[in-house]
């Protein structure tokens, strides 16, 4: 699958936010990139351009495309409940996400080139699709194989287990998705409700 392989730092910078994780960057300069990024700091945005930004905000923190993106929202939109909790939770139910959360891997992307490379299973079966989307219940686990990699034991040494839906064992190497995380539990700064309106336009 395509992705973005930019400068995260400016991603970061147009956002405000670390969504790649903690940045020099974002601390030293907190203004938007570019030659008018100060001047862009004091402008007002439109309503569109603030929904499209949230939308834009999600894509990237996630680490998916436009078309993947819609498709998933179409996917919400059919489903029962609150639409923008239900895109947030089939975002987070994506294999890449849940390696990422569990903590072996230390970022999506990284979780993304695990399971790309075949070193995670689910249910015991090789999964090396990132977006495969997890049923409460999975079991996800490491190839025995891979369980001496170093970015896998690094990552691991530094996790906690601090997401109540899933559950972790560092002693097996594998861990289960108890359930799909209700909007609280899901810690992300994104405010699904403008995605939702952009969507609806």
């Amino acid at each position: 699958m395509a992705r973005y392989t930019g400068p995260k730092s400016k991603i970061a910078r147009k956002f405000k936010e670390p969504i790649f994780g903690p940045d020099k960057a974002l601390e030293k300069k907190n203004y938007p990139p570019g030659q008018h990024g100060l001047a862009k700091k004091r402008a007002k945005q439109s309503e569109y351009a603030v929904q499209l930004q949230e939308k834009q905000k999600a894509k990237y923190t996630y680490g998916v495309l436009e078309k993947q993106f819609a498709g998933t929202f179409d996917k919400a939109a059919r489903a029962k409940g609150i639409t923008g909790e239900v895109l947030l939770q089939l975002m987070e139910s994506r294999l890449d996400n849940v390696v990422y959360r569990m903590g072996i891997a230390p970022s999506r992307s990284a979780a993304r080139q695990l399971v790309g490379h075949k070193h995670i299973t689910v249910n015991g079966e090789l999964v090396n699709i990132s977006s495969y989307s997890l049923k409460p219940g999975d079991v996800i686990g490491i190839r025995e194989k891979s369980r001496s990699m170093e970015t896998i034991v690094n990552s691991l040494a530094g996790a906690s287990n601090k997401y109540s839906w899933l559950d972790f064992d560092a002693k097996s190497f594998s861990g289960t998705f108890i359930q799909r995380p209700e909007r609280q539990q899901i810690p992300e700064n994104i405010k699904e409700q403008l995605i939702v309106e952009l969507y609806s336009k």
